[in-house]
């Protein structure tokens, strides 16, 4: 028997979930309450330039995740950056939200549609109050938004889950991360292949033309903070932020001014620890979980999340 599935969430999770539901027959409608799909594979433009402001890349371990690889290669939305220790790195074709578009053809996603809470009705079918937007109803809710988030809505809508699941989704913790987007004037000394950093606030720092992502002139540099520094300056303002992550990336910078210095605060940017499960579903309820705090902090755990949602769904 086909569902009526609603899917909250259009990252990666969301999306290929809702691609094999649909593929299956089922009637799947995608709910996002950003402007854009592909969640932290995201790309933003300020001024004239282009940064990738969330995933950087990805990589790939299992035989799984390599099939659909495959397949956007195959599609002309992603290619290989370059090959670090052996192992390729991939991107957006032409940026990283190249992908999530891709994966969201064909697909009825609704954006820009902010659920604040979910319920079970009276015939046990989901309701989802959606911000400014008449009620949703389906059978089958499927949550690929960061797990607290997800929680949150239930809890609004009053839904309580077996003390077990309860326990062990609650659990989940994700460290966040601070964006600097910084536009320069001129050249800068990032190379080709980025930054990776250990020490200090900053943990990533790349040259968004050298990636192939097109720009105006000057440069377009993503510096990604650590967790660390994250976790402890998250309510800084832009500009206070840029006054402790500019000078720590000034040998990066070379000699070219700063234009603009644009911050993005990814909340949930990676999970801390993760589920023993690769995907939750609750078939007595209709609902499941699924996400890179299922899988694994990558867009290959993510992905992967993704497909085991749909697989346990279609059983």
């Amino acid at each position: 028997m086909k569902r009526d599935i609603v899917v909250i969430g259009a990252g990666i999770a969301g999306l290929l979930a809702a691609r094999e539901l649909a593929a299956q027959g089922n009637r799947v409608r995608v709910l996002e309450k950003s402007r854009g799909v592909g969640g932290r594979l995201a790309t933003k433009r300020v001024g004239a330039g282009a940064f990738d402001q969330g995933a950087q890349y990805f990589t790939v371990r299992e035989e799984a995740f390599r099939r659909e690889v495959t397949q956007w290669e195959t599609a002309g939305v992603i290619k290989i950056w370059d090959t670090v220790e052996g192992k390729a790195r991939w991107i957006g074709q032409p940026s990283m939200n190249a992908l999530g578009k891709w994966l969201a053809q064909g697909l009825d996603v609704s954006r820009e549609q902010k659920v604040t809470a979910t319920r079970r009705g009276a015939d046990g079918a989901w309701e989802l109050e959606v911000e400014g937007a008449e009620l949703v109803r389906a059978k089958t809710l499927i949550l690929s938004a960061p797990v607290p988030q997800s929680l949150a809505l239930l809890m609004a809508g009053g839904v309580a889950l077996p003390e077990s699941e309860w326990a062990g989704l609650a659990a989940l913790r994700y460290h966040p991360c601070l964006a600097l987007l910084v536009s320069l004037d001129g050249a800068s000394a990032v190379p080709e292949e980025g930054v990776a950093l250990s020490d200090g606030p900053l943990r990533w720092v790349a040259d968004n033309g050298k990636k192939g992502v097109r720009q105006g002139e000057g440069s377009a540099v993503t510096l990604h903070a650590s967790a660390e520094y994250s976790a402890a300056n998250y309510s800084k303002s832009e500009v206070e932020v840029a006054a402790d992550l500019v000078p720590a990336a000034r040998g990066w910078l070379g000699n070219s001014a700063v234009v603009t210095a644009t911050l993005h605060r990814w909340k949930f940017s990676q999970p801390a620890n993760t589920h023993a499960r690769r995907c939750v579903w609750l078939a007595e309820m209709g609902l499941g979980f699924c996400g890179d705090g299922f899988g694994g902090p990558r867009v290959e755990g993510a992905a992967l999340s993704g497909l085991a949602m749909a697989a346990a769904v279609g059983v």
